[in-house]
């Protein structure tokens, strides 16, 4: 699978998880239920980049399409344009949005649909193999819990 930078080229997944295990938010942007979680995933994207993990939202579209719908925040944290789906599928992502990490050992943790009970537990163990702080899942004034969007469609 092609993970494919909206600033550059894109690489295997192997590749960018050469020293850090990867953490992003895999959105559609053609959907209500992905621009309503922006601010929440931000802000949980932004709680971990300072420790050793790549941050980064996956969209469901392209350079310009990740650019127009994530305005500031696609200059903030690693931005891969998916516009056939082909890494979402290959994560065997079913719902947009959804909570994706990988570690180096190619191992996947997903959470698909905004669900604060199943993010959590994903971001409570790389709080853990990181030794960094956990995020409070959900922040007052967060979305209330919905499904997403198939990913699929």
């Amino acid at each position: 699978m092609i993970l494919d930078s909206i600033r550059g080229e894109g690489y295997p997944v192997r590749d960018w998880l050469t020293n850090y295990p990867l953490l992003m938010v895999a959105l559609d942007p053609y959907t209500h239920e992905s621009a309503w979680i922006l601010e929440t995933a931000g802000a949980l994207l932004d709680h971990f980049s300072p420790s050793d993990i790549r941050c980064a939202w996956l969209c469901a579209t392209d350079d310009d399409g990740c650019r127009q719908f994530l305005g500031p925040w696609a200059d903030r944290f690693l931005t891969f344009a998916d516009p056939d789906k082909t890494a979402i599928s290959a994560l065997e992502i079913e719902r947009l949005p959804s909570l994706v990490a990988v570690r180096p050992d190619l191992a996947v943790q997903r959470a698909d649909g905004w669900d604060p009970e199943a993010w959590r537990p994903i971001v409570a163990d790389l709080a853990e193999m990181l030794a960094w702080s956990r995020p409070m899942i959900p922040r007052p004034g967060d979305p209330v819990p919905y499904k997403g969007t198939p990913a699929s469609a």
